[in-house]
């Protein structure tokens, strides 16, 4: 046995002067110990001894962060980078990915297609990143991704639209973190007219995103017997909705609403002023509602109708160690709010895709031997997040298990309805993955790198 000082870690120390490298060495030792003592509890035995291993270090791995401070999704944003934040904590408490510490260069798109294209060119060109990953809203996907594209520089978005899995982008771009619009519509839709009716309105932002509700659940619904009564296109930045509300026919059974952006909780409560108590069912999308309170005057109305929701706001509807340990560490109470101030409410059902996006990055650069931002190394990342097919549910993915198609360059998961009931959330029914799968239209691999 070495003769020396034992640390709380167990690590000895050699008797007599050390040198500053000797013990910065054991205090990353003794801090690594504890981390991996809190980690074992929920990662694979592979992501254990990634824990166990010494502190990161080298050059860091360095992950562009397109995210929208400013603007309409400005909300999402600042949940999308508090999530990002802790994930990256994580990543490095446990080692880094390959071993490297990983650094976040955010820059701000303004939720606008236009700097979102000059945020990636600066990304690419002048932080020379090795990823860029983050986007949320369509419009600035679907500005953005063919520059990605140009620049040769993989792209990593967390996003919803069908714009990936449509193959209408390129072979750079992948959503591996969160399920796209026509998934989570063609899992819903038999629900939906099972148990809230067939004759059916939909409102729905006029741009991409929208598009694909209207498209995808309009076709949906159909299969199941329904009709679609009328179909209302909301401008992105309407601050009013009265004047919508009288094309709603007399006839209709369920309005359909997938709201996003600053006008959303009014355009709640102008529905509610409309109807008053004579309402049809209401099934809409969290959108409508992440970071705003269920509970905030103006939304009775909202009692008893129901929400799609990626990943339940409200704690104990999910109940894993998974979801409870990411929860703490991005820092969301069980009400879905910030554990510092309870009016800031989360976006609770699109930010994991954040977290999950930056395990899968990790996963793909070690798998695949990745160094540095060259076209063989860029070759092997993208081959290899390609053959990937399924994520376990962990902390490495809490929202639970996934598949990934490797041709769309898209995940698929679980879907969940919640109803409104007493100011809250409750789960009603989780779809299974298989429902929201559908045939591949398109085959990212055959296209050149």
């Amino acid at each position: 046995m070495t003769k020396g000082t034992y640390t709380p870690g167990g690590m000895a120390m050699p008797d007599g002067k050390i040198s500053r490298r000797e013990a910065i060495k054991a205090a990353g030792a003794v801090v690594g110990a504890g981390i991996a003592s809190r980690l074992a509890g929920y990662l694979p035995a592979a992501s254990q001894a990634v824990a166990q291993a010494a502190a990161p270090s080298g050059n860091p791995i360095k992950i562009g962060f397109q995210v929208h401070r400013t603007g309409i999704g400005a909300t999402y944003g600042k949940w999308y980078e508090r999530t990002t934040t802790a994930a990256v904590k994580l990543i490095n408490e446990m080692g880094g990915i390959a071993g490297r510490p990983v650094e976040i260069v955010a820059e701000d798109d303004g939720t606008d297609p236009k700097r979102g294209v000059e945020v990636v060119e600066k990304l690419a060109q002048q932080h020379k990143v090795d990823v860029i990953f983050g986007t949320l809203f369509s419009n600035v996907v679907i500005a953005a991704a063919p520059r990605a594209g140009e620049l040769k520089i993989p792209y990593f978005v967390v996003s919803e639209g069908y714009h990936v899995a449509s193959g209408k982008l390129n072979r750079y771009v992948f959503q591996p973190g969160i399920t796209d619009v026509r998934a989570q519509v063609s899992a819903l839709a038999p629900w939906v007219v099972k148990n809230l009716g067939k004759k059916i309105t939909m409102f729905f932002p006029d741009y991409a995103f929208g598009y694909d509700h209207r498209d995808f659940f309009g076709n949906a619904a159909k299969k199941q017997g329904a009709t679609i009564q009328a179909l209302i296109p909301i401008p992105p930045t309407e601050s009013s909705f009265t004047k919508y509300f009288p094309r709603i026919p007399k006839d209709t059974d369920v309005v359909y609403h997938v709201m996003v952006g600053p006008g959303v909780l009014t355009f709640v409560k102008e529905l509610g002023e409309h109807f008053g108590a004579k309402k049809p069912k209401m099934f809409g999308f969290i959108d409508s509602l992440e970071g705003v309170d269920i509970g905030a005057p103006g939304l009775e109305f909202l009692d008893g109708s129901h929400l799609w929701e990626a990943f339940p706001r409200y704690a104990g509807n999910i109940n894993t160690k998974a979801e409870k340990d990411y929860r703490q560490r991005v820092g969301v109470d069980a009400n879905g709010a910030s554990t510092q101030d309870a009016k800031d409410v989360s976006t609770y059902s699109h930010m994991f895709g954040c977290w999950e996006t930056l395990f899968v990055i990790k996963q793909a650069v070690e798998k695949s031997g990745y160094k540095s931002p060259s076209p063989n190394d860029y070759k092997a990342l993208i081959e290899t997040v390609e053959k990937m097919e399924t994520f376990a549910e962990g902390i490495q993915h809490p929202q639970g298990e996934k598949r990934f198609s490797g041709k769309l360059h898209q995940v698929f998961g679980h879907q969940f309805v919640s109803q409104v009931t007493g100011k809250k959330l409750k789960v009603v029914h989780k779809t299974s993955i298989e429902a929201g799968m559908y045939p591949p239209e398109a085959d990212y691999t055959k296209q050149p790198l």
